[in-house]
């Protein structure tokens, strides 16, 4: 707003004189192009795309600005404008009896001659007046334009291009209408598409201004609200000088986004195009807002290399029948009238006129070009000239003259001038006020010659709605193809047709753009310190958690009992582990089991087929039975470990054990106290000869069994063990296994059979002075030397394992130590009853013991 307000003090000041002989400031002229009528319509249209200044000299009056770059498909506006006045002049329902003309003028993008050229129209002077009333009457009751809001905000209109949102406000701008939406539908529909595409990083280049401010937030805080992010907002302006310009270009050329909403006029962004072409950035995806001219006469080609598949918006158009014959029928030999016909021959044929200078750049000699004849056809050029695939603002234009015709229509339908309307004083066309046009065109629905009736709202605007175009270079030639529609009235929905745009020459298909690739399942997103939320890491879930959709923002833990994937993206159920006879560890044990099973009922079998030679007489025939099939039993007790654990398996298999092994360690102590008291009584009246016999071995099993069964039953009645499923164990495996219930009884009957073995070895070290060649105690000694070295490795090696690891060691403890036992007292015998029978005799035996 500040540059409007310095704008309108400027051309104030220029406008004042001061009397007398004293030099004055001096108002720069304002050339206009008009068509008499009984009413005059006024128009500030952008003609020229640029203007500028000359260099002062200091020695003579400032010179005027000049127009420069004469743009067609912005005179088409213009013409917009004239076609339909002689459409409103041509109809005998619409005005009869009165003569539209127009009163119009060239802002060449710049305030301050658009608001010359308002004043200047409303004042009827050349010189223009802030106030409308310090000269003739002009009959200028309103006036079309401008096509930029910036052009728009200081002055009453119908607007054919303001789109700045702020407008609506009436407010501040009471006077204001337009017939194109308000950018508050466009910036729904940027955010919209920036949400379609699935583009989460995105820059900005807004218009410095205060349109471009207010109108980039609002896009921004879209953007932001919907979840994506803005890499920058750069401003950028016609303006601005190369090092600004460059400033941007390193801004655009560094980040890593894809794609950047552009909402700005076409003008402001060429030198900033073709110094991203220069810079080789032309990868780049703009998305530009309507108030993006996608204007071919605009861009040289270095431009339209970068804006190869932009998706813009353009307001929603109608049909304007006669338009397209009404352009081919221009001519300068008849049409002089029209403003600027010979500047359009010029650019249309690229040829001048006698005189030197084109028409269309009174800055540029054209030195080089050939004569207009005059005898050159417009009409096969109107199409690709005039742009006619797209007649956005054109049409808005043609509305606008169709707004003020209706409006003047109905107030003149009052026959006196003193009869009072709904809408106020009623005129006629020698002395209609602006005001009274003002009322009734906010009021009075308007219709063009085709098409619904259309109405302004009470925020001076019509209903909103947008085509999706999509620029496509091919084979050099410019192409604005239809892709989708953006309808605010119909449910904000956007219609698209993915199919049918191309984008530029580095992307098939859909760019990303984004800080951050996306996370996928089975991580989840880190932002960056410092950085917007759409820059993350992704961090892979810790063991146990997931997280089964893309970008997600936290982990979760997966239930008891269940388990990730591999992935991370879902939670499985845990694989049931226990040692079972399908797997090899568990068919390793079983076989083994079995064969040191058979091994002691080969055993048994011999011992049972010798036993009445004296080798096995006289090792307590009883004593070994008991043993060797308490070892049978043990063997078979590791069979009870194996599989699932059931609430029958589970109280067995240490209180059966435990039971079965005590019987064998109670037999070995046995054993050893009879050879302690069968050597120590070999001399005649000992004492020790009444404990010879069975009765002893069998008190010493029986007590000692008795103890653990005593043992075993308080743990099977107080704390028995129970099958469970662990999931602490192993994360990711629930493990079935035997909870022994109180631990302590565990630990008790392991310690009973360790003090039992003890005791067995001690007997054993005290025989040691036995006769060498029959000493039974060594053999017991080493198998007690064994059991123990197992079971003291046993503790430490079961607290250390887990799982079916820990069934498995305790198994080897049991089969080690049955074994050893096995081997160390059975195996010498079997080996002399078998392989040296010369020994088992009864005189051999008597001579070893003697």
């Amino acid at each position: 707003m500040r540059r409007f307000l310095q704008a309108l003090l400027l051309l104030c000041s220029l406008g004042e004189g001061h009397p007398g002989p004293a030099c004055s400031l001096q108002s720069w002229d304002m050339d206009s192009f008009s068509q008499p009528g009984d009413v005059l319509i006024g128009g500030v249209f952008v003609i020229h795309s640029g203007f500028v200044f000359p260099r002062p000299t200091f020695q003579e009056m400032p010179q005027p600005a000049s127009c420069k770059d004469f743009q067609t498909r912005y005179y088409r506006d213009v013409l917009g404008l004239i076609f339909a006045i002689d459409e409103v002049n041509r109809s005998p329902d619409l005005l009869p009896n009165i003569t539209l003309g127009f009163r119009l003028f060239d802002s060449c993008m710049s305030e301050l001659r658009a608001i010359g050229g308002a004043l200047t129209a409303m004042s009827g002077k050349r010189n223009p007046a802030p106030g409308y009333d310090c000269h003739e009457h002009s009959h200028v009751v309103g006036i079309v334009g401008d096509l930029v809001s910036a052009l728009s905000l200081p002055i009453a209109r119908i607007s054919h291009g303001s789109t700045l949102s702020a407008l609506s406000n009436k407010i501040n701008f009471p006077s204001f209408l337009r017939t194109v939406p308000s950018n508050m539908f466009q910036n729904t529909a940027l955010t919209r598409l920036v949400g379609l595409f699935g583009w989460t990083y995105v820059g900005m280049l807004v218009v410095d201004n205060d349109a471009g401010e207010q109108g980039g937030q609002v896009i921004q805080a879209g953007i932001e609200k919907a979840g994506s992010c803005v890499a920058f907002l750069e401003k950028i302006h016609l303006s601005y000088s190369m090092a600004q310009i460059q400033r941007v270009v390193d801004i655009i050329r560094k980040s890593s986004v894809n794609v950047i909403v552009l909402h700005s006029p076409e003008v402001h962004v060429k030198v900033l195009l073709d110094s991203l072409y220069d810079e080789e950035v032309t990868h780049k995806v703009f998305i530009s807002s309507a108030s993006f001219g996608l204007t071919p006469g605009v861009f040289s080609r270095k431009s339209w290399k970068v804006l190869n598949g932009t998706i813009g918006l353009i307001p929603s158009t109608g049909a304007m029948p006669g338009f397209e014959e009404f352009l081919g029928s221009l001519h300068p030999s008849r049409y002089n009238k029209y403003p600027l016909i010979r500047a359009l021959w010029e650019k249309a044929f690229s040829c001048r006129w006698p005189g030197g200078e084109i028409q269309g750049n009174k800055t540029d000699p054209a030195v080089f070009l050939p004569l207009c004849t005059g005898e050159e056809d417009l009409g096969g050029l109107v199409p690709s000239l005039f742009e006619m695939k797209d007649l956005s603002y054109t049409y808005h234009a043609y509305l606008a003259v169709f707004a003020y015709a209706q409006a003047l229509h109905s107030l003149l339908l009052c026959q006196a001038p003193t009869e009072k309307s709904h809408y106020g004083t009623c005129g006629d066309a020698r002395d209609t006020q602006p005001w009274q046009v003002l009322n009734y065109v906010k009021r009075t629905p308007f219709r063009p010659n085709t098409g619904e009736p259309i109405a302004f709202n009470a925020d001076g605007d019509i209903p909103a709605a947008y085509e999706i175009v999509n620029v496509q270079i091919l084979n050099g030639s410019f192409n604005l193809v239809k892709v989708g529609r953006f309808d605010p009235e119909a449910g904000d929905s956007i219609l698209l047709d993915i199919s049918s745009i191309r984008w530029n020459e580095r992307f098939s298909q859909v760019p990303p753009s984004m800080c951050s690739t996306n996370c996928r399942p089975g991580s989840w997103k880190a932002p960056r310190r410092g950085q917007p939320i759409c820059c993350y890491d992704c961090i892979p879930c810790p063991l146990g958690d997931i997280t089964n959709t893309t970008d997600a923002a936290e982990c979760f833990t997966c239930p008891r009992d269940e388990w990730p994937n591999e992935e991370q993206n879902m939670c499985v159920p845990k694989v049931i582990e226990f040692l079972s006879y399908q797997e090899p560890l568990g068919i390793f044990l079983a076989i083994t089991v079995i064969i040191f099973f058979l091994i002691t009922l080969a055993i048994l079998f011999i011992f049972m087929k010798y036993r009445g030679t004296p080798i096995i007489r006289a090792t307590n025939r009883e004593l070994s039975f008991i043993l060797l099939v308490s070892l049978t039993l043990c063997f078979l007790c590791c069979l009870i470990f194996i599989g699932s654990p059931s609430p029958m398996t589970c109280p067995l298999r240490q209180t059966l054990f435990m039971v079965v092994f005590s019987i064998s360690i109670s037999s070995v102590l046995a054993k050893t106290i009879m050879v302690i008291v069968a050597f120590k009584a070999t001399k005649m009246h000992s004492p020790l000869r009444k404990w010879l016999g069975p009765k002893i071995p069998r008190t010493v099993v029986a007590l000692c069994t008795t103890a653990q069964v005593g043992i075993c039953g308080a743990w099977l009645l107080l704390s028995p063990p129970f099958p469970q499923v662990n999931a602490e164990i192993e994360k990711h495996k629930l493990i079935r296994e035997c909870h022994e219930g109180q631990s302590l009884f565990f630990y008790v009957t392991l310690g009973f059979m360790g003090f039992l073995a003890m005791v067995s070895f001690f007997a054993a070290f005290l025989a040691r002075n036995l006769p060498g060649s029959y000493n039974e105690a060594k053999l017991i000694t080493f198998s007690m030397l064994v059991f123990c070295s197992v079971w003291v490795s046993f503790i430490p090696a079961h607290l250390s394992t887990k799982g079916k690891y820990t069934v498995s060691v305790q198994i080897f403890a049991i089969l080690a130590s049955s074994a050893g036992l096995l081997a160390c007292i059975f195996l010498p015998k079997c080996y002399i009853v078998l392989l040296r029978p010369d020994r088992n005799s009864r005189g051999r035996i008597t001579k070893l013991v003697t």
